[in-house]
């Protein structure tokens, strides 16, 4: 690649740009506006490009609802009543509250669809139930908290797999389906994880709750419990579209929270609806300035050069899978994930689907590759989270997360090349891929 043609310049200026410290969405549209000028082109098509990308795609409405049904679970009392039902039946092996936030999670996955919200809305509640009486080292439970938060997007509904859908025309439900045992198995090798460190630990063992008074702990959850199921009911029988499906989440957390559980404020729901606006601009700009750097991507013909490239070094899908794998973890370290699935999966997408691979896998895949990207060092956002929260080191929440990481990658390993581990639920609902 010619260092002095506009398409270098221009991603040299998006990179010099980020490193000075202007967020990523702008830099993005600074860089390709520089190209547009650079090649004669008018500059106005950036914003047709952004306004056309952010207007014309209903799938996109998704994201802001879900990020206001997290928004609305946090308010009430739905996570405390969830970790009440979790501890009733984990918290009596050892390690309890440890196993419990990992179960704690994957339930919590079915509501929120952000690994961020995951961690915001329990982190704070988990990381002072396990490090009250020194039960706990701060640094393990932060770990902990930050690993199993990865499983929110994963398991359905999940934001990532809503902007997937959007760069590749990808069924949002299948994707959906596809995404559940994968999030599963990784919520099974972190209580693996757990059970392994626990004895070596020796970890405490909670009080045990007598059974007669599990159903009315289960009762008392039954309302939160029954989000995921009614929320998936109306989508896969066809009776909404995702982006109803979002809405109908965020109304129904509002609904249980504020007139089963009675404890929401106005003042609540008015910070609960600033806090959504605050986290859907930053994602929207994101998305805008990836809608104009795609248009120069494809007047440049990248991916189709790159699908080429690859072609002639003839892999395999087992090679290509492996090597997407390292792109994006590699990636993943630095990057934003809304930004890796906005800009790097177009490129890779066209070759995947030369070599026969299935959209559906390859988008959980990218998708788990991105939240491991995570709890992964230097720049994972969990992670960083996590240390405020927990009022931790990096450096030793860094250490303790590295075992939960290889667990995860194991498990990422089994998901690329068992593409039956994700398409087994997708072809059961009907899916021909």
């Amino acid at each position: 690649m010619n260092p002095t043609s506009p398409f270098s310049l221009a991603v040299m200026a998006i990179v010099a740009l980020t490193l000075l410290g202007l967020p990523i969405g702008h830099s993005m549209i600074g860089g390709s506006i520089l190209y547009l000028f650079m090649t004669g082109l008018d500059i106005g098509t950036a914003a047709e490009q952004l306004s056309n990308g952010m207007y014309n795609s209903f799938v996109l409405l998704a994201i802001p609802l879900f990020i206001l049904a997290a928004e609305f679970m946090t308010i009430g009392s739905i996570t405390e009543r969830l970790l009440s039902f979790c501890n009733a039946f984990v918290g009596r092996f050892r390690g309890g509250l440890a196993h419990v936030n990992v179960v704690q999670s994957i339930i919590f996955a079915g509501m929120s669809g952000s690994a961020l919200a995951d961690a915001a809305s329990s982190g704070k509640l988990m990381q002072k139930m396990m490090t009250q009486d020194g039960k706990y080292t701060a640094s393990f439970a932060a770990a902990l908290t930050a690993a199993s938060s990865v499983i929110g997007p994963i398991i359905p509904p999940s934001i990532p797999m809503v902007i997937y859908a959007l760069v590749s025309d990808t069924s949002i439900g299948y994707l959906f389906l596809g995404g559940v045992i994968p999030g599963l198995l990784i919520g099974i090798a972190q209580m693996l994880y757990v059970s392994f460190v626990a004895k070596r630990r020796n970890f405490p063992v909670e009080k045990a709750v007598p059974l007669r008074d599990i159903p009315r702990i289960a009762w008392d959850a039954f309302p939160a419990l029954m989000m995921p199921v009614i929320l998936f009911g109306c989508l896969y029988s066809g009776i909404t579209t995702p982006t109803e499906a979002a809405a109908l989440a965020a109304f129904y957390a509002l609904l249980v929270s504020a007139f089963l559980y009675r404890a929401v404020t106005w003042r609540g729901v008015y910070n609960s609806l600033l806090n959504s606006a605050r986290v859907t601009i930053s994602i929207g700009i994101l998305i805008a300035a990836a809608m104009v750097f795609n248009y120069v991507i494809t007047i440049e013909n990248v991916p189709r050069t790159l699908a080429i490239m690859m072609q002639g070094y003839a892999l395999s899908p087992f090679t290509f899978l492996l090597l997407a794998n390292v792109i994006l973890m590699v990636l993943g370290c630095f990057l934003e994930g809304t930004t890796i699935l906005l800009i790097i999966i177009p490129v890779l997408l066209p070759t995947a689907q030369a070599l026969g691979i299935d959209p559906v896998h390859f988008g959980v895949v990218a998708v788990v590759n991105i939240m491991i990207g995570l709890i992964t060092p230097p720049y994972g956002l969990l992670l960083f989270m996590m240390v405020k929260i927990a009022e931790v080191s990096l450096t030793d929440l860094v250490r303790e997360v590295m075992p939960f990481l290889g667990a995860m990658i194991g498990a990422l390993a089994l998901i690329t090349f068992i593409p039956g581990l994700v398409l087994f639920l997708p072809r059961l609902m009907g899916y021909h891929g």
